[in-house]
């Protein structure tokens, strides 16, 4: 399990435990965190699970696949940090993970 900071585009946080195995998403999700649309359900489908990921976190969250990076060009405000939270999957290691959230998605 992995404690995350979900941050919204107005700067309040929301700090939830996550089970692993689950995606970033997922865990916003069922914390009914606002923010993260996730309009396909975590399916690399759409760009509505958008968030960047803090510089610190960037090795352990991992690269971004040729699919992701597909969809983030659908993304309002991609960045080099910009990641899909739909595919990264939590574990023990990203435990204190900070993510923060665009102004808008899709």
């Amino acid at each position: 399990m992995a404690k995350i900071t979900y941050i919204e585009h107005s700067g309040k946080e929301h700090i939830v435990d996550v089970d692993n195995g689950l995606s970033v998403m997922e865990g916003a999700v069922r914390n009914l965190i606002p923010g993260i649309d996730a309009d396909c359900g975590g399916a690399c489908a759409c760009a509505t699970c958008h968030v960047y990921i803090d510089a610190a976190w960037a090795e352990k969250t991992g690269a971004r696949e040729t699919m992701e990076d597909s969809m983030l060009d659908f993304a309002d405000g991609v960045q080099d940090n910009s990641r899909l939270s739909c595919q990264i999957k939590v574990s023990d290691d990203l435990d204190g993970l900070v993510v923060r959230m665009p102004s808008v998605q899709g």
